[in-house]
């Protein structure tokens, strides 16, 4: 019986804990998913004492916030009377200045320490030369066989160990009541989020290293436990990491709220209700870009240079693929993480390239024979010395080059690493190889109705995005988050290549009367958001094609000059400044990515395309009048709107506590294993982004965390019927985890605020979008009973 508890105990610890994504596939989510079912407040005070966290900005944040505008002076005061507050602004700060959490030590580090040592070993992901025996035993028989070896786990042996991770667990625990088993568990699996965090991510998502090399959550607390038994450390926590301050903490809190505030009034004069459109104007090109944050800069900057039309779509383009990689044969997810991989993407040669892409194998295989070569001379005890000897010059005068002449570099490397797009094309198949004409008809009209397509240009590019930076272990943090951290353009290519299909089109035409003109070619692209160049994937267009697609490559070079001047805050030479900090393998910071997100438009380009929105928007285009059921729209909240509520939370608890959830400072990182980093020279994995990706110094905050404002052009009625049959939505809705307001297309497009429990309040003036009294001062009880 006490084993079956233990197991459920194990179960129910475990649902607090987020998973923590490897750096070759870094997904940004909410480091505190799992306690989405219960309110903000509840849920950051929560984590403040489980690990010992900060969850709401520190002083000097809001106070720089207010100096700098951001937070209205007014509405802040009405806040605070409002929470019956009645020391005024200069007050209050300094209230929040003057008071430090107190933390307790941590009783457990020599326990941390040694969990740790066994974890990277056993976790290596094929950096080490030699590897820890047993390992395809498992974590624990692997741990078992070799803890008599450990010097530090004094009076060990294998006749004291239990053959299972159960009965070490059973054993441990015999001298604890059973309904303390949760918070053991739970405290142990929280010592080290990021390591149980990798644990997790790699069970639930079967990786390959999990199938070679197996670890579960309940052997790693079997170890650790072990480990704490044996150097009398602490199994059962005696008090909570932290002590908050309650008074300080509703301050935090209300000032957060002001800033939010702030931010939506300051935002929605952005909007142009009135339509704008030229009806009946066929654009000479449209182009559909992911609803990431960078990609609205961009847009702005090709809408400004001609009769162009911009739409913005998922980066995955819903396809659900996996995709090979042709270069070096690695499968990978590229689509976003919630969403099982439906289908399989490889690449085939066009017709009349065979032998280019039997000349680009080789190439690949001999470039990967002289890294492996290379990498086995350096490792080798017998030929490691000498070849480092041997080698000085040559790394020396690389490494030169790489830091004077960077750009230089890379274009020899570029040159060696040919693209393949020119002489290959996208193979799609689905997980049991059959794929019907329906199937890809679905996806492509899927695209169509999820944007409300109603007319088609001669030119159609679907844009993905990826980023390129050098030396930078989180680079596929900057790639596309819809894609699982990958590059866009494998799903834009295929997503072309359905789109052309003469049976697609027909199918389309005669069920859905869809019709595209025989004119129009869909072409693949990518838009890379270090250096906002666009490369198009033009190897299949029509000769006929050739001078629309000449005027649009000269103005995508216009419009990559004067997005990175504005990027960059440079008049000159902003696309060599771009490409400098891509290629420099010394830059701490090539671009920003997502920071400083804020809100997510879901409505049509008209809204918002006079406006600057300084890259802090994710925008989704959606037509409520060709959405008859709103199917669409659901999709679209369900999906999208979920995703970017994860990559906001993941950016606003990195930058409000950089050492529990974000990565620290990249000075001192190491890489281990291939998967993480740590600090120094141990640790706890880093489960999110580097002070560097967050902060201008390390003073000086450059992302504001403020929690995700989504607006919706739609027919409110719409959106209420979506909300009661998603439950998932509701609760993020009514916790705040983010914002809704929507443009109520039937109401005079009046801006009304979803409150909570389906009550709707109407957006009339500044002071009115997060007001509600009654609801602010029940958070506050809450918290002050925590």
């Amino acid at each position: 019986m006490s084993k079956q508890n233990i197991v459920k105990g194990i179960n129910e610890a475990t649902q607090f804990l987020g998973k923590t994504w490897p750096l070759y596939s870094f997904v940004t989510s909410n480091p505190l998913v799992g306690y989405e079912k219960l309110p903000f407040v509840e849920a950051i005070k929560k984590a403040e004492k489980l690990f010992g966290s900060k969850g709401l900005p520190e002083a000097k944040v809001f106070k720089r916030a207010l100096e700098n505008g951001d937070i209205d002076r007014e509405i802040l005061s009405v806040l605070l009377k409002e929470h019956q507050i009645t020391e005024g602004i200069e007050e209050t700060l300094l209230q929040m200045e003057q008071v430090r959490l107190k933390t307790v030590s941590n009783n457990n580090h020599d326990v941390d320490r040694i969990t740790t040592k066994w974890l990277s070993v056993f976790m290596d992901e094929g950096v080490s030369e030699w590897q820890m025996p047993y390992r395809n035993k498992g974590f624990y028989k692997a741990w078992k066989k070799l803890a008599i070896h450990d010097i530090e786990l004094k009076g060990t042996s294998t006749t004291k160990i239990p053959e299972t991770s159960i009965e070490v667990l059973d054993e441990v625990l015999s001298d604890y009541k059973q309904e303390d088993y949760v918070k053991i568990f739970t405290h142990h699996l929280a010592a080290l989020p990021g390591w149980t965090g990798y644990i997790k991510y790699r069970t639930e998502e079967n990786s390959k290293w999990h199938k070679k090399y197996p670890i579960t959550l309940e052997d790693y607390l079997a170890v650790r436990l072990w480990i704490a038994k044996s150097l009398n450390g602490e199994i059962l926590p005696k008090e909570d990491k932290i002590e908050a301050n309650t008074l300080v903490f509703k301050l935090q809190y209300v000032w957060l709220k002001a800033w939010e505030q702030s931010w939506q009034n300051k935002f929605i004069e952005n909007f142009s209700i009135k339509s704008s459109k030229n009806e009946g104007i066929t654009p000479e090109a449209q182009m559909v870009f992911c609803i990431d944050t960078r990609s609205e800069v961009i847009r702005r900057h090709i809408e400004a240079c001609g009769n162009y039309e911009t739409f913005g779509y998922a980066g995955f383009f819903g396809i659900a693929m996996d995709y090979e990689d042709m270069h070096n044969g690695i499968i990978k997810k590229s689509c976003p993480p919630i969403v099982p991989s439906a289908y399989k993407v490889s690449e085939t040669s066009l017709e009349g390239k065979s032998d280019k892409v039997k000349k680009y194998k080789r190439r690949n295989d001999n470039i990967k024979f002289g890294n492996y070569f290379f990498k086995r001379m350096k490792n080798m005890l017998p030929s490691s010395f000498g070849y480092v000897e041997g080698s000085g010059p040559f790394y020396g005068i690389s490494l030169l080059a790489r830091t004077l002449f960077p750009s230089y570099s890379y274009g020899i490397k570029k040159s060696q690493l040919q693209n393949h797009e020119s002489i290959c094309q996208p193979n799609l198949k689905s997980v049991n190889n059959t794929l019907s004409l329906d199937d890809k008809v679905a996806i492509v009209k899927s695209a169509f109705d999820l944007m409300g397509w109603e007319n088609f240009a001669p030119l159609v590019l679907f844009v993905g995005h990826g980023s390129h930076t050098t030396n930078n272990p989180f680079g596929s943090s900057l790639d596309c988050g819809a894609c699982a951290a990958s590059p866009g353009r494998h799903n834009a290519r295929m997503l072309a290549k359905l789109a052309n299909m003469k049976e697609v089109r027909e199918v389309l035409v005669n069920d859905y009367e869809i019709k595209i003109p025989e004119n129009t070619v869909f072409i693949g692209a990518e838009h890379n958001t270090t250096t906002d160049e666009i490369l198009i994937f033009d190897a299949e267009v029509p000769s006929e094609h050739k001078h629309l697609l000449d005027g649009l490559k000269s103005n995508l070079l216009k419009a990559q000059q004067t997005a990175t001047q504005e990027r960059l805050g440079t008049a000159k030479n902003s696309i060599s400044t771009a490409n400098k900090k891509a290629t420099n393998w010394s830059e701490t910071r090539p671009e920003w990515g997502l920071a400083n997100n804020a809100g997510f438009v879901i409505g049509q380009r008209e809204l918002t395309k006079k406006s600057n929105l300084n890259g802090r928007c994710f925008l989704h285009s959606y037509n409520w009048k060709l959405d008859k059921e709103g199917k669409a729209l659901q999709g679209i909240m369900q999906g999208a709107m979920v995703v970017t509520q994860w990559i906001n939370n993941h950016y606003y608890f990195s930058a409000v506590d950089s050492q529990v959830f974000g990565g620290g400072t990249k000075i001192t990182h190491n890489v281990t294993g291939n998967y993480g980093v740590v600090q120094g020279n141990g640790g706890d994995l880093k489960r999110g982004l580097p002070l560097q990706s967050l902060y201008k110094s390390d003073d000086e905050i450059y992302h504001q965390p403020l929690r995700l404002s989504v607006f919706i052009e739609a027919p409110l009625e719409r959106v209420s019927e979506i909300i009661e049959k998603n439950e998932s939505i509701k609760q993020l809705l009514d916790n705040e985890w983010i914002y809704l307001m929507v443009i109520d297309v039937l109401d005079e497009n009046k801006i009304k605020c979803y409150q909570k429990k389906f009550e709707w309040k109407l957006v009339e003036n500044k002071k009115d979008i997060l007001s509600d009294v009654k609801k602010v001062e029940l958070q506050v009880e809450m918290v002050e009973r925590l």
